[in-house]
């Protein structure tokens, strides 16, 4: 299905170049120069400072030998270093590669190998990491850069390489995709000023991390291409954290994870709905958002959680719930610009109401991955992206996601969806969060195991009334034939659920 084209706004029909380049021209003539970009701790940046900023540290690159075309790697976590080193990178035409800081060091190894990076900007306890490279750390990026002057912005067109960003890896090794100078300026114009009407007022506070590619489009591209700004944390807020940065920045936007949302549900319950009153909209993505967890986060929030869908194959979001349409349950409709198919195994459209694999085609889809051309070629079929997501397209033309092409478990010889089983033992008060997995067994045969996270200790009979809520709702093969309480299920640095561990039965 086809959505309707979209006009670009009409203040920015120019054509794009260098981003860096873009960002402090736009910043310019809208007048932003003054106006906050980044709060981090006690302290604010403009954008004017930014830009600034960046623009004289990539002084300070070139002099590390960076020229157009060169990967930096930026191991960092999210920090006004962040941002300056990669509107650095992009301002000399070089491409950064966005990684997790806490990866273990073989993971490190293996995206520097993998991309090539001529230079490793890391954070510190960083550097052994890097020993065989050429490596220059955050803090001396950022003690150089104000006493050095600007660089002027390589030229470059839209289709030029801008990032490479890896798949978060649940189902095997990662792989790099490659983002261009335009896209992220297409997903403000579709997704942050279409979708969530952002605005130059808003603050945004993104649970979800710049190296990932919701938090990318959340926390740096939204807010540099509409004036806004962005509450920057370098750890994973807990619970009360969120209420005191929402609190003293006024976040209007908060964006976060199932989990992360499940978690600040259960540690915060009733009474604390007054940390949240500035907040007029919260997005999940990432992984399925059940309904009843949407129900308790919006009214703990008192604004509506719209759910969506994307990957970093297409750089950001191209299923949306947004102000204008909003079905809870489903992640909305394809974003302005973008085209989903649901097909079957076969490659076959298939009717609406039946389920099917979802292709989607769009402006800012990857041309393809970094030194990988078979799986290219198998991913990326005539212009189409499979994306291995799950679901069925309802009447209004929004998606109901049924999870990964990859969770389905197959016992006794029959496909088992988990997240169907999942949201059954989810309704009991006492799960926090649930898995559920074929696990096997002493002999070696796949048994469905349900591993819980309880809300509160674990009392007797809680896996019994589970397994007989379950008989009640399910058919008999779908119900589990054992439980396993558990103090926390094995997430990816995204959030996402890491499926391969739990079919281990431990972790």
């Amino acid at each position: 299905m086809t959505s309707p084209q979209v006009a670009p706004h009409p203040a920015e029909a120019e054509a794009p170049g260098n981003l860096a380049a873009q960002l402090a021209g736009l910043a310019e003539r809208r007048g932003w120069g003054g106006r906050a970009a980044f709060h981090q701790g006690h302290r604010s940046w403009t954008h004017g400072e930014v830009h600034d900023l960046a623009a004289r540290a990539a002084t300070v690159l070139a002099g590390h030998g960076v020229r157009p075309g060169d990967r930096v790697l930026l191991a960092l976590p999210d920090s006004l270093a962040w941002v300056t080193a990669f509107l650095a990178t992009a301002r000399l035409g070089a491409v950064a590669v966005l990684v997790n800081p806490e990866l273990p060091a073989a993971d490190h190894v293996f995206l520097a190998e993998d991309t090539g990076a001529v230079l490793c900007v890391t954070g510190p306890g960083l550097e052994e990491r890097f020993a065989g490279r050429s490596r220059l750390g955050a803090d001396r990026l950022m003690a150089l850069a104000p006493a050095t002057a600007p660089a002027p912005a390589h030229q470059v067109d839209a289709r030029t390489p801008l990032y490479v960003q890896y798949t978060s890896g649940t189902t095997g090794r990662p792989k790099g995709v490659v983002h261009t100078h335009g896209d992220p300026r297409t997903y403000h114009d579709l997704i942050g000023r279409r979708v969530l009407r952002i605005t130059a007022d808003d603050v945004t506070l993104s649970v979800s991390k710049l190296f990932f590619a919701y938090g990318f489009g959340n926390a740096f591209v939204f807010p540099l291409f509409s004036g806004s700004s962005a509450v920057l944390v370098d750890r994973r807020p807990t619970p009360a954290t969120l209420d005191e940065l929402v609190a003293r920045h006024r976040v209007t936007l908060l964006y976060s994870v199932p989990s992360a949302y499940a978690a600040l549900v259960a540690e915060r319950g009733s009474g604390h709905e007054g940390c949240f009153a500035s907040v007029r909209a919260a997005v999940s993505a990432g992984e399925s958002l059940p309904e009843p967890l949407a129900e308790q986060a919006g009214a703990l929030l008192d604004a509506p959680v719209l759910e969506q869908i994307g990957s970093t194959e297409a750089g950001h979001a191209f299923c949306a719930n947004g102000f204008a349409h909003h079905r809870p349950g489903t992640v909305g409709r394809p974003v302005p610009g973008f085209e989903v198919e649901l097909r079957d195994r076969d490659g076959r459209p298939v009717p609406d109401g039946e389920e099917g694999e979802m292709w989607v085609r769009g402006p800012t889809v990857t041309p393809g991955y970094l030194n990988r051309p078979e799986e290219t070629a198998r991913t990326l079929v005539g212009g189409w992206l499979a994306t291995r997501d799950r679901a069925r397209r309802e009447p209004d033309g929004t998606y109901r996601h049924l999870g990964r092409v990859d969770d389905m478990e197959m016992v006794g010889g029959i496909t088992v969806s988990p997240l169907e089983v999942e949201a059954v033992l989810r309704g009991h008060p006492a799960v926090r969060e649930v898995a559920v997995a074929a696990v096997p067994d002493g002999q070696g045969a796949s048994r469905l195991r349900a591993f819980v996270v309880p809300v509160g200790p674990v009392r007797d009979g809680l896996a019994d009334e589970l397994i007989a809520l379950a008989r009640e709702n399910l058919a008999a093969f779908k119900v589990p034939r054992s439980v396993s309480f558990v103090p926390s299920l094995p997430r990816t640095a995204t959030g996402k659920l890491r499926r391969l561990l739990v079919r281990r039965g431990a972790w």
